[in-house]
């Protein structure tokens, strides 16, 4: 079952996944980044630069070597996914702007991804560490199972829209079940040294999740003016893609303590978001009531 999920189920997951950011992608979602270039930049420069420094520091801090490091490092690689797209929309954030933001994402750290994991391996792990990224064939593993994907849905929206809006939730459920039931069976791969894995992984995961949503919000709150676009900046830069994680520590690194991190984080994110989404809404609607009183 592992080796089917490794091998089949974990890419199928991913494909869908892009496929589905691709179904929710039109021509206003890329306009929206020159019109609005401020929140953009804010938002992709702490993707790009804030969170890896984070995970160094976290790492640091809780102590986490060799492959559980790796893990982690490599997830605050990956850009948002669905998941932060999802939870814009629940918050009455900035839908495009998230849309926009995992899309740009997407394509640059096809680039990152193999030059900062190869980093990680070489600095958690040591010189003679078994573990590389080929950085060509990583590359071009990360354009076809996220990239070309995109393309492929943006290119059925345009052809047949209806179609598009009615097959994305169902297609974004399916992907999701898949994540779910990798997450199960790397638990059983690990056996009885799950439980270890776990204490050491849970907490940074906890607070890479925790600590880069607070800065996200921070920063945005600091640099955009735009409320929505600071929720948006706030859950892009605070929800990683535990999926496209999972697909280079378990696929190509072929690791299942690297996995560990990534699957803790997948989990608790959905947590962390949906207080998050609670709090924005309740303020939403204390500020309606002062409206009104007023």
């Amino acid at each position: 079952m592992y080796q089917a999920l490794v091998g089949i189920g974990l890419p199928v997951a991913l494909i869908l996944i892009m496929i589905g950011v691709g179904l929710s992608l039109t021509s206003k979602d890329f306009t929206r980044v020159f019109m609005q270039p401020k929140a953009f930049m804010v938002g992709i420069v702490c993707q790009m630069l804030l969170l890896p420094l984070v995970a160094i520091v976290i790492i640091d801090l809780t102590g986490l070597t060799g492959e559980v490091a790796i893990g982690l490092f490599i997830l605050a690689l990956c850009p948002g996914g669905t998941t932060s797209n999802l939870y814009s929309l629940l918050a009455k954030a900035d839908v495009g702007l998230s849309i926009s933001l995992t899309v740009i994402a997407g394509f640059v750290t096809t680039f990152t991804i193999p030059l900062l994991g190869n980093w990680a391996i070489y600095h958690y792990a040591g010189a003679d560490s078994q573990f590389e990224l080929p950085v060509l064939e990583t590359w071009i593993k990360l354009m076809a199972i996220s990239v070309i994907p995109i393309l492929i849905g943006m290119g059925i929206r345009v052809q047949w829209e209806n179609f598009a809006n009615k097959a994305e939730p169902y297609v974004n459920k399916f992907s999701a079940a898949l994540l779910g039931l990798m997450i199960v069976s790397i638990a059983f791969e690990l056996g009885e040294s799950v439980v270890d894995y776990l204490a050491q992984a849970g907490i940074a995961a906890l607070s890479l999740n925790v600590l880069t949503m607070v800065l996200g919000y921070l920063v945005g709150k600091w640099l955009v003016d735009n409320d929505q676009q600071v929720r948006t900046i706030c859950l892009e830069v605070g929800l990683q893609n535990g999926t496209l994680a999972l697909l280079v520590t378990v696929t190509i690194l072929e690791s299942a303590p690297m996995s560990v991190g990534p699957s803790v984080y997948s989990l608790l994110m959905f947590v962390t978001a949906s207080l998050f989404t609670m709090v924005t809404l309740r303020k939403d609607k204390a500020s309606q009531g002062k409206t009104v009183a007023s």
